[in-house]
């Protein structure tokens, strides 16, 4: 599988329903329908195309709207952004404070991670494991077996290593502010105020226009 198949598949499960647990099942579907070396395949299409959005800058904007993020938490935030389609993901793995344009982040602002529902934290985990599940229901063989027929197409590890770039406190407001200006400013330090100025909510859609 090619990188534009893969993402001719996210593509299609994005149009297909916004419910990341109904996209999850429709791929597995397709997958499942598919010849296993397109199973396998398309799992080191998303370890590849992953490999980007390993940044200490992509870490710290997630830092900066969840107020901490693990490694863990960080990989799956990536994960979510593999499911807002290529052109949005590469964008924002280029420059992480486009991140402030998005409806789902500018939703978050003002309020406790407490209050927020399940569906909106920003990671999608199961994408990592739809191959997985589509690799064990077609052939009848194990996941570790999977992750060895992936691993034997020498890929890389999207986790592994540290993040490209420059590592940097999210917490420091002076560096957030010269660094991710749109992101601190909707997503200010502990006793800032955030003002109707900082996020206008005039945002309709999760996709950048062109």
């Amino acid at each position: 599988m090619d990188d534009d198949t893969f993402w001719t598949l996210i593509e299609n499960c994005r149009q297909r329903t916004p419910d990341p647990d109904e996209r999850v099942a429709w791929l597995c579907e397709r997958l499942a329908g598919g010849p296993e070396p397109e199973i396998v395949g398309f799992q080191t299409c998303l370890d590849r195309v992953l490999l980007p959005s390993g940044t200490w800058d992509l870490w710290a904007a997630a830092d900066r709207i969840m107020g901490w993020c693990s490694d863990d938490s960080f990989f799956y935030f990536r994960l979510w952004l593999v499911g807002l389609g290529r052109d949005s993901f590469e964008r924002l793995a280029r420059d992480p404070d486009a991140l402030a344009e998005l409806p789902d982040v500018r939703r978050l602002v003002g309020r406790d991670q407490e209050d927020w529902d399940e569906e909106e934290w920003l990671n999608w985990e199961e994408l990592d494991y739809v191959a997985g599940q589509a690799f064990v229901q077609v052939t009848g063989r194990t996941e570790e077996e999977f992750h060895a027929a992936v691993e034997a197409l020498g890929g890389e590890d999207p986790e592994s290593g540290d993040p490209a770039g420059e590592q940097w406190d999210a917490s420091d407001d002076e560096q957030a502010k010269r660094r991710l200006p749109r992101l601190s400013g909707l997503f200010p330090g502990p006793g800032t105020p955030v003002t109707d100025e900082d996020h206008p909510m005039d945002a309709t859609t999760n996709r950048f226009p062109g």
